[in-house]
């Protein structure tokens, strides 16, 4: 097995040595989505929804986490596994005029949606614009 290390690397050796720099919020109270809004008056607020049992949102978690640097850490961003907190993720897209889907980043800016995309097109959200 270390052969297979020696030759083709270790990602899990890679990913520790990155530094992490999103400061996650656990999103799990409805009441936070209030304080969501009230935030978003002030700096544009993030919310990940994430399903623990698929593949590509895992995938999609770890790509967004790298893609952070350390002038991004400041930007506020809550963590929802919607597995747990199904009751939350549907008033998210209630509260926010978005259907339903995992994984899935909005951006809230004055109590609204002002960007979203789920799967690999989270990656195409600058998230430099809202800091």
């Amino acid at each position: 097995m270390s052969l297979f290390k020696d030759i083709f690397g270790s990602n899990a050796s890679k990913s520790e040595e990155k530094e992490q720099f999103v400061n996650w919020i656990p999103l799990n109270s409805l009441d936070q989505l209030e304080k969501i809004k009230t935030q978003s008056k002030m700096e544009t607020i993030g919310i990940f929804k994430h399903s623990t049992r698929c593949g590509i949102s895992r995938g999609v978690l770890r790509q967004f986490e790298n893609s952070f640097d350390e002038s991004m850490s400041q930007l506020k961003v809550y963590y929802l596994d919607l597995l747990n907190f199904r009751e939350i993720s549907n008033e998210v897209g209630y509260q926010f005029q978005v259907i339903h889907q995992s994984p899935q980043l909005l951006m809230i800016r004055n109590e609204e949606a002002v960007v979203h995309a789920s799967h690999y097109d989270i990656m195409s959200i600058d998230l430099k614009q809202f800091i």
